[in-house]
């Protein structure tokens, strides 16, 4: 019998690898990294690992992070995807002396993908609605917000340089240049 990788994907799917082991092993490594990192509770490797195999575990016993986890992740992908396009986009097309006023707004707009991505999780998964408001109808308004803030915020730091004087300058009787009289 010949196996494809979707046909493993789909016996992955059936046994709860995407649902339970790799949220779990995420959950772990981030956890395990975080207390191993900090040392909150000393250096003992042992204890860390303990910890985080509990809360990881703890973390899997309701539906709560399965559910989560498979909203966030593949749109986290496409927007992943938007902007390693963008990326190449602007390294294909923007003189690399310019690319550092790029990274802003690059910035700001993987800034807008992410709060997109966690709101359409969040109402897709339930936690967002709340007495009849579904927070998928704010998501442009707020990315919008955000990126006119970013607009003004880009304005105001890269305005033009002063001289240093206002208006124009006179002669040494002065007059102002052109004038006779």
């Amino acid at each position: 019998m010949v196996f494809n990788i979707a046909d493993i994907l789909i016996q992955w799917e059936s046994v709860g690898i995407f649902d339970y082991l790799l949220p779990f092993l995420l959950i772990f490594a981030i956890l395990y990294g975080i207390l191993t990192s900090l040392k909150i509770l000393g250096e003992n490797k042992g204890i860390h690992t303990i910890i985080s195999l509990v809360i990881a575990l703890l973390a899997l016993r309701l539906e709560f992070v399965p559910t989560f986890f498979r909203e966030i992740f593949p749109r986290l992908g496409v927007g992943l995807s938007v902007i390693m396009v963008i990326l190449i986009l602007v390294g294909i097309f923007i003189p690399k002396e310019e690319r550092r006023y790029w990274a802003w707004g690059l910035g700001a707009i993987a800034f807008v993908i992410a709060i997109v991505v966690v709101a359409r999780s969040f109402d897709v998964a339930g936690w967002a609605s709340s007495e009849g408001i579904n927070a998928g109808e704010y998501v442009g308004w707020i990315a919008g917000a955000i990126l006119i803030i970013g607009i003004i915020i880009a304005v105001a730091v890269s305005g033009g340089e002063s001289s240093g004087s206002s208006g124009p300058k006179l002669h040494e009787g002065g007059t102002f240049p052109g004038w006779k009289g």
